[in-house]
């Protein structure tokens, strides 16, 4: 099964917490503080495999969590870091963040790699928090917490060449006779539902061939495979652009010459720019004379003259094949897709808001109540008269009265819930 679109969910690790304990020994009369600090999450890192040409293994597995960081632990020992997970892409995949559709990464490259998600914080170990005022911290800080994140993975084939044209017209019977590609070949529409690769190589020169499924009239509005496909053709550097002479479909060849043309025009205008050799195929169905004909009014309708071939009895193969390696020598490599500046892993440590509960409760939330309660303790008399400053320091207490804080009505947050008082 194909499949080249598809969101997952995704998780870096959260940080460890650190460790609160202090140095005993019997040699040591004063022992201080010997909490160690957590370890750092895993990172979430995508890597393109050029063994891979479909997004089909994320079927059934759409959720990838990184591991989360060990706590620290006494004699100041830290945790040890989480495991990161790799995921494995095809080369050509493009990711989105699912929730803007904005572009983060394009990986094209074979082992390129891409750290989307990375790993919490570990928290501190109150060994850390030991000063000459504070020879006996009875507090750590807890490790930094990582958000569950969406992602778009879209898949955009990685090919030199791409063969389009209307079904039946012979692009899988090219393919498996250039190239080591053993596509499924019959005759009837839609035998390609997927894009098949092969590798072709032809006087000392080798370049990817892709056979691109689904296009006929209506295809950029969805028609067919086309909607579902058309992406596939973006990277391509050559088009064979394939029209049946034989008219063996019953249909007018420049006609469906032109309803091609129109259908990449209409999907994308670099698409439709990307130079063209036009095929004439199935030219042993026709006598000599009824080919001539053909060919006569292809070019009269169109103003193009195409290269006639016969994948079957392998008729102007060669020629072909000179004339791609002929445009690729000339025309140069697409570029990556543009990644937009985007904080799809910014932690948010500065935002903050004030919930109106009801008439005598209000609480506080955000990045910077988060980062703050880390390291929080209310049952240690300094770290709570750390939060209690830090909230008067950073405007906290203001804002609240701004929002009709009084003496007496309860303040929560996260989970502490406290009475305030003048």
């Amino acid at each position: 099964m194909f499949l080249d679109r598809v969101t997952i969910t995704i998780k870096a690790g959260d940080g460890g917490n650190g460790h609160t304990s202090f140095f005993r020994s019997k040699l040591t009369m004063n022992g201080g503080p010997d909490g160690g600090d957590g370890g750092k999450g895993g990172d979430v890192i995508f890597e393109a495999n050029e063994g891979l040409n479909t997004l089909y293994g994320f079927t059934y597995k759409k959720k990838f969590f990184a591991g989360n960081g060990e706590p620290g632990d006494k004699q100041l020992k830290k945790g040890h870091d989480g495991e990161s997970v790799v995921i494995e892409v095809p080369c050509g995949t493009v990711i989105k963040d699912a929730e803007s559709g904005m572009v983060i990464a394009d990986l094209t490259e074979h082992k390129q790699r891409f750290t989307a998600l990375s790993g919490g914080f570990g928290g501190r170990g109150n060994n850390y928090y030991k000063s000459p005022t504070r020879q006996a911290p009875h507090f750590s800080q807890t490790g930094e917490k990582t958000p569950v994140k969406k992602v778009l993975l879209e898949l955009k084939t990685i090919a030199d060449v791409g063969l389009v044209g209307f079904p039946n017209v012979g692009k899988s019977t090219l393919l498996s006779v250039v190239s080591n590609a053993n596509p499924k070949i019959a005759n009837y529409p839609f035998t390609t539902l997927y894009p098949n690769l092969g590798v072709v190589s032809h006087k000392g020169v080798s370049f990817v061939l892709a056979d691109i499924p689904g296009l006929i009239e209506g295809a950029s509005e969805g028609a067919g495979l086309g909607h579902t496909f058309l992406r596939h053709i973006e990277r391509v550097r050559v088009i064979v652009h394939m029209i049946d002479i034989s008219e063996s479909d019953g249909r007018d060849a420049a006609c469906n010459y032109n309803q091609i043309n129109n259908e990449l025009k209409k999907y994308s205008a670099d698409v439709a720019s990307v130079p063209q050799i036009i095929v004439a195929t199935k030219a042993d169905l026709l006598t000599d004379d009824e080919l001539k004909t053909r060919l006569n009014k292809f070019e009269k309708d169109t103003g193009k003259k195409p290269l006639v071939i016969s994948s079957i009895i392998n008729k102007g193969i060669d020629a072909l094949l000179d004339e791609i390696i002929t445009l690729l020598a000339k025309t140069p490599k697409k570029a990556a897709t543009d990644i937009e500046m985007h904080d799809f892993d910014k932690k948010d440590k500065t935002s903050l808001e004030i919930i109106k509960i009801n008439d005598s409760t209000y609480e506080v939330v955000g990045g910077f109540i988060d980062n703050l309660i880390r390291g929080v303790v209310l049952s240690d008399e300094r770290s709570n008269a750390y939060f209690q400053n830090a909230l008067k320091k950073h405007g906290i207490i203001d804002k609240l009265k701004e929002a009709g804080l009084i003496d007496g009505d309860t303040v929560i947050i996260k989970d502490i819930s406290f009475e305030y008082s003048e």
